[in-house]
């Protein structure tokens, strides 16, 4: 029986598990002991990862691949994209490339290949400290700062004037090697691909809202994106050169990008299973499962035929609230009852405590919705965001009335 050796599942990659399965393939996973426990006994063979750095992850892949001598190999995110591609490169099989795994772990390494491509992408430096960028910055305010390995906006920060940017540069002196870019402006989207052999196999846009500065924490995602012609055939055209610049071969890719008055400018690319549950949206609105393809083109089992346009529109709500302590969830009903509504999943509860809003880690919940038309879905968007509200008091819970928050509406919508 084939084996699939799957690196990394957690909550968000059981899809890939549950493909396998349906696909009659035997599955090894690599997985931190205490993430594997609700899934342990679907899998033929659990092995345990000591930590969650690129090296414990590459350990553990190695033993595993060592041991079962697998017929294909999936990462699930970021800190595993290295490991799975190590492991292909060594046994000979699919992925997306050690180069587009290499790549896709390092912001620092992107900007060089795209630079090296004429890839539109923003002015940037990248420093060992923070300081070392400030005269750098000083002729380009605003700037934005962001590690070279992360995810979730984690660590990104827009800095506008010289005082603040030695305030961060202060705050940040010891996180080392940084990057720093020219903020650009423009309507972001993300580029989500099935590539098969180099080539584009299905593709899709997807309009992005986010907080906007300093942290640009994403709130909201509709796909297909609301564009006109003109743009469609440049976002799939920017999409189809970064595919080809950090040579993929076979897998899933995200492509982050603006479209400014200069022409599209790359934020930044991965070749791994892309968060906010998209892959679920893309299922939704293309009627084609988007994580057995991923095993499919692991495996190099054939692949059913790729819809010619998207069957339905889908989008996803992610709800914030100010820091402070939850007094209310209000309108879970109204919302779960919404026809357009597909799943609901609020992560806080009265007398939980809610963090400063930095990265998507602080939002407080997700919807995914559908509807046949974009008209429909955004009548359904407008009524969740009325319903779902998160109640918050900045003082402990009974000393003062709460406050709730509903963000902004979704990017690149009428």
């Amino acid at each position: 029986m084939p084996t699939l050796l799957l690196i990394g599942v957690g909550r968000m990659g059981r899809p890939y598990l549950a493909a396998a399965r349906r696909l009659g393939l035997r599955v090894c996973a690599v997985e931190l002991p205490e993430r594997a426990a609700p899934f342990a006994d679907q899998l033929d063979e659990l092995v345990e990862c000591r930590g969650a750095s690129d090296e414990m992850w590459a350990e553990a892949a190695f033993a595993a691949a060592h041991r079962h001598r697998p017929d294909g190999v999936v990462a699930f995110s970021e800190p595993q994209v290295i490991a799975a591609a190590l492991v292909a490169d060594e046994f000979g099989l699919r992925g997306p490339s050690l180069r587009a795994a290499t790549l896709s772990r390092n912001k620092g390494l992107q900007r060089a290949r795209f630079a090296a491509h004429g890839i539109g992408q923003p002015e940037h430096v990248v420093v060992e400290r923070l300081a070392e960028a400030e005269e750098w910055a000083a002729q380009r305010f605003p700037v934005v700062v962001k590690p070279l390995s992360s995810a979730g906006s984690a660590g990104v920060e827009l800095v506008g004037h010289r005082a603040a940017f030695a305030a961060a540069a202060a705050r940040r002196d010891g996180e080392g090697r940084l990057l720093v870019e020219r903020a650009v402006a423009g309507p972001e989207y993300s580029w989500e691909a099935l590539v098969r052999d180099g080539q584009v196999f299905l593709a899709n846009t997807t309009a992005k809202e986010t907080t906007g500065p300093p942290h640009f924490v994403e709130l909201a995602h509709r796909m297909p994106a609301p564009l006109d012609d003109a743009a469609a055939v440049t976002a799939d055209a920017l999409g189809r050169e970064v595919v080809a610049a950090i040579g993929m071969r076979n897998g899933i890719v995200h492509l982050e990008f603006r479209l400014t008055a200069d022409g599209p400018a790359v934020m930044e690319v991965a070749v791994r299973t892309p968060g906010d549950q998209l892959m679920e949206l893309l299922g939704l609105a293309y009627g084609l499962d988007w994580f057995e393809a991923v095993v499919r083109l692991a495996m190099g089992l054939d692949l059913p035929a790729a819809p010619a346009r998207p069957v339905r529109h889908a989008a996803s709500y992610l709800p914030v609230a100010p820091a402070g302590t939850v007094v209310a969830v209000e309108g879970l009903d109204a919302v779960r009852a919404h026809p357009g509504v597909v799943a609901v999943d609020v992560s806080v509860a009265p007398g939980d405590t809610v963090a400063p809003l930095r990265s998507s880690a602080d939002r407080v919940g997700e919807v995914l919705l559908t509807a046949p038309d974009g008209d429909e879905l955004q009548d359904a968007l407008a009524a969740v965001r009325r319903a779902l509200l998160v109640r918050v008091s900045e003082t402990p819970p009974g000393e003062a009335a709460g406050r709730a928050v509903v963000p902004a509406g979704v990017a690149g919508a009428p």
